[in-house]
């Protein structure tokens, strides 16, 4: 199991999917965790759900696109537990599909404001304190729309395809300083809302796992256990790395 005792750090976006299930991942490895989410009730069910464990968390409501907020995290987590060791940044926003003609500017500025701006953001701050440091490891959650185009889904995936851009730069220029940064690229996975829908549409949800060479969908767990490794020690030599999580998919050169 992967040991990340004395390592201290927080994830976004945590109280529900696969932001819970890292949170939970990085507690039952040992790690301190400050949850962050903009809903208190999720941040709160998060914390106890990793305490019930034996785990360490403490709670923060945070707006993903605010960079006064990404410093204050920061601040917080360093404050509590003396570093930031590492970071999981997990917010992100999806969009309803359209073809590219009818798409609006302001559904664009939505999602950039928080998948690509706020990501912006709390890298920044993130990476000064880990530059300072000596060390660090951060996981951004991108997608396989970040790597492959999904028809109707344009400004997603440009917003992912940012995120991939960012994180190779980011471990370009922070690797000589102890600082590995990678992001975790997941195709279908099991969250809540896609539960729903396979119970609303079983046949459309056969035709979409049977896409999958694995025929199923990925679990939060394997999405976060993915995100736990990237910033434990055991990759210690492992950065800029797009990772697919998505049960072969990528293979087939699609989402």
């Amino acid at each position: 199991m992967t040991d990340l005792r004395g390592k201290n750090g927080f994830v976004t976006a945590a109280g529900s999917g696969i932001g819970r299930a890292s949170a939970m991942a990085f507690a039952e490895a040992g790690a301190a965790v400050l949850v962050t989410d903009i809903d208190g009730e999720a941040v709160e069910e998060t914390c106890r759900l990793i305490r019930a464990e034996g785990g360490t968390a403490e709670g923060r409501i945070v707006d993903a696109s605010s960079e006064d907020d990404a410093a204050a995290v920061v601040e917080e987590v360093v404050s509590r537990w003396g570093s930031l060791d590492f970071a999981h940044n997990h917010a992100g926003l999806g969009a309803a599909a359209l073809p590219f003609s009818d798409q609006d500017r302001d559904d664009w500025q939505r999602l950039f404001d928080v998948n690509v701006f706020g990501l912006m953001g709390f890298m920044k701050h993130e990476l000064r304190q880990m530059a300072t440091q000596g060390s660090g490891a951060i996981v951004n959650t991108s997608s396989m729309s970040g790597k492959n185009g999904s028809p109707g889904l344009s400004p997603y995936n440009a917003s992912k395809w940012a995120v991939n851009g960012m994180t190779q730069t980011a471990a370009l220029e922070y690797a000589a300083q102890g600082i590995r940064v990678n992001a975790i690229c997941p195709a279908a996975t099991m969250t809540a809302a896609l539960s729903s829908w396979a119970e609303a549409s079983p046949e459309e949800y056969r035709k979409v796992t049977e896409a999958i060479p694995m025929k199923r969908m990925a679990s939060p767990q394997e999405q976060a256990a993915a995100a736990v490794w990237l910033c434990s020690d055991d990759a210690g030599f492992v950065t800029g790395t797009l990772l697919n999580v998505d049960g072969g998919d990528g293979i087939l050169g699609k989402q």
